[in-house]
């Protein structure tokens, strides 16, 4: 059964040649499907994450209307990228971000819980959505789609969390693991990509209106945690020491009517970290119950988007789902 999924996923993947909007965007529903129940469902977090994602996307949809943006943004109908975007933010210990493209980008808890203001937090959820306005998705599913096909992932992910006693039933109950993480594996965004994030995202943040000189407020912080040790030659990030810097330039080239697109916050610091601690409650009780075991393990399993080098975690979810995929051959 898992021969002849897999075969009839590359053949569909062979017969599109390449990813369109349109299979970025449903391919991206179907992870938020398998991704729910590890999403904090909570109104006043929801309606926090809400507010953010709509400054930024509102920034981008005007910078998008005066024509800013690299050519794989300009390439087709843009104006799905402003429509239902939505900004979620999930229960896992992995210290990230990432968007799955189509209208979908994930916060991590752990993450969220370590900025130490909106600007700082403001500046990854722009980082992320740049990553949608660029179109980085359908770059990387260009450059590694036939690594896996969809069906085939989806069936070795539920059958790695139910053990080869249960393999039938594990492989229905946990399908979506495999489906995104095994896609992802060893694809992520280039270091290219990462800077190209950091450019248009900041654009996004500082015609929101918050302070340019905070974009890499958060990128300071982790290289002070020791995440900046791994030299950029091994990783396929850019070092953060060198997004601090080329951060610090474009500040210096704003022009000088930069200072009038400034705002207030939307949030003041008490509310902000009212909020952290309300997530940082929810963030005890890890997703519960084989679907939420297999979206909190296909979290994981992402690439890092914000660190040069995976932690010792995403390397043992990406190897527990290859794992199961060696099992079968």
């Amino acid at each position: 059964m898992i021969r002849r999924l897999f075969c009839l996923a590359i053949a569909a993947v062979t017969v599109t040649g390449c990813a369109t909007d349109k299979s970025v965007i449903s391919q991206a529903n179907q992870q938020q499907d398998q991704l729910e129940p590890a999403i904090i469902q909570d109104r006043q977090v929801q309606a926090f994450m809400d507010r953010i994602g709509q400054r930024i996307v509102a920034s981008a949809k005007e910078l998008d209307e005066q024509g800013v943006g690299p050519k794989s943004h300009k390439k087709g109908d843009n104006a799905w990228m402003f429509k239902d975007v939505q900004f979620h933010m999930v229960n896992s210990k992995t210290l990230n971000a990432f968007t799955t493209g189509g209208h979908h980008v994930y916060i991590y808890s752990e993450l969220f819980t370590m900025a130490k203001s909106e600007d700082e937090f403001a500046a990854v959820c722009s980082h992320e959505f740049a990553h949608i306005y660029c179109r980085h998705v359908q770059k990387g599913m260009d450059r590694q789609y036939a690594i896996l096909g969809g069906a085939a992932a989806a069936a070795v992910g539920g059958a790695a969390l139910a053990g080869s006693d249960n393999y039938a039933s594990g492989a229905a109950a946990g399908a979506g693991v495999g489906l995104a993480a095994g896609q992802f594996l060893g694809m992520g965004f280039t270091r290219d990509d990462e800077n190209e994030a950091d450019k248009y995202g900041f654009q996004f943040y500082t015609h929101a209106g918050w302070d340019p000189n905070h974009f890499a407020d958060f990128f300071k912080a982790m290289i002070a945690a020791g995440y900046d040790k791994t030299p950029e030659e091994l990783s396929d990030h850019p070092k953060l020491a060198n997004r601090v810097t080329n951060t610090e330039r474009r500040v210096k080239e704003l022009p000088p009517t930069a200072s009038q697109w400034r705002q207030p916050d939307l949030f003041s610091p008490s509310e902000f970290h009212a909020i952290q601690s309300r997530v940082a409650q929810f963030a005890r009780h890890p997703p519960q119950g084989k679907a939420g075991q297999a979206a909190e393990l296909m979290l994981t399993a992402f690439p890092s988007c914000v660190a040069p080098a995976e932690t010792k975690e995403q390397k043992s979810a990406q190897q527990r789902i290859l794992d199961a995929l060696n099992g079968q051959k």
